[in-house]
């Protein structure tokens, strides 16, 4: 008997901050694997979701969103997705549909012409742009960069994802599956339920607090009524961003621990009992623990 023939590859997803690369990954996985938050820079370390068509397993990297770097972490996640690129078998650009090729997009298009990886133009949002446009702006990528092949989608009503998905089924290479067949994610799930209380933290807080706090699970306990112990700390790094995540008598936070729980829990698939506390930590940005624990190459310079 001859045994099925299997596919299985990584797929970079890459593009600027905030053109929906993390809505699009769990689009194409079909669950939760990676936060979104209207705040840019959310992804920071490479998230993989990972998604069954047919023979084929899809690992889709989902990478921090590429900007001019000022930091010590904005360089740091710039790497990280350079190099997720670099390591892909399929290289997915995802661009706004109502950006067009601003300086930003046209820098990215310009470098992925030097990571020889077969690439692929996803335009999105192409719900909120007339055809005109589209046919426009996909005539001028093409121009631009060497293109396996184009697709319009909008990642949040799923428009698009079903075709993107066969094809990339059909052109990822031929080899045994890397992971279980039901698994959707890499990350352990302490780190998934840390994610997700921060995408919690910027949907309260988008505009009164810096993209810098960062959250850790500290204790994960699986108690014998079935449920689950969960405590968390939410670093910040001054005492004025500690009381806005606190809010006043303790409103603010309980609400993301609220939004937090439900969601860790529905993961999880079992009740959850989750915790919170704020500690300030100064100079987070620049403690190579801190990289480590994110995933992220601590940047020396």
């Amino acid at each position: 008997m001859v045994e099925p023939l299997t596919r299985c590859g990584f797929i970079a997803v890459i593009g600027a901050p905030n053109v929906g690369k993390s809505t699009l990954v769990n689009a194409l996985v079909g669950a939760k694997v990676a936060i979104v938050s209207h705040k840019v820079q959310t992804t920071r370390a490479a998230v993989r979701g990972i998604a069954m068509e047919g023979g084929a397993q899809l690992i889709f990297v989902d990478t921090p969103g590429i900007f001019a770097p000022k930091r010590r972490l904005d360089r740091a996640m710039v790497t990280t997705a350079w190099a997720g690129a670099h390591d892909a078998d399929i290289v997915c650009l995802l661009l706004d549909a109502r950006r067009g090729i601003d300086e930003e997009t046209g820098g990215i298009i310009d470098r992925l012409k030097q990571v020889g990886r077969p690439c692929v133009a996803i335009i999105n949002k192409v719900d909120l742009v007339d055809k005109p446009t589209l046919l426009a702006f996909a005539k001028e990528v093409n121009e631009r960069l060497p293109l396996e092949a184009t697709f319009m989608t909008s990642a949040l009503t799923g428009d698009g994802v079903v075709d993107l998905k066969r094809w990339l089924a059909g052109r990822v290479p031929e080899g045994p599956w890397h992971y279980p067949e039901d698994q959707v994610s890499d990350a352990p799930m302490r780190q998934l339920a840390a994610e997700i209380t921060r995408e919690k933290l910027y949907a309260r807080l988008h505009q009164e607090l810096p993209y810098q706090s960062t959250v850790e699970t500290d204790i994960w306990k699986e108690l014998r009524d079935g449920t689950v112990r969960i405590e968390q700390t939410i670093f910040v790094e001054r005492d004025s961003q500690r009381k806005i995540v606190l809010g006043k008598g303790g409103a603010t936070i309980k609400a993301i621990g609220a939004d937090a729980r439900r969601e860790i829990a529905v993961a999880i698939e079992k009740p959850v009992h989750l915790f919170l506390f704020v500690k300030v930590r100064e100079g987070w940005g620049d403690d190579p623990e801190r990289y480590r624990e994110m995933g992220l190459e601590f940047p020396q310079e």
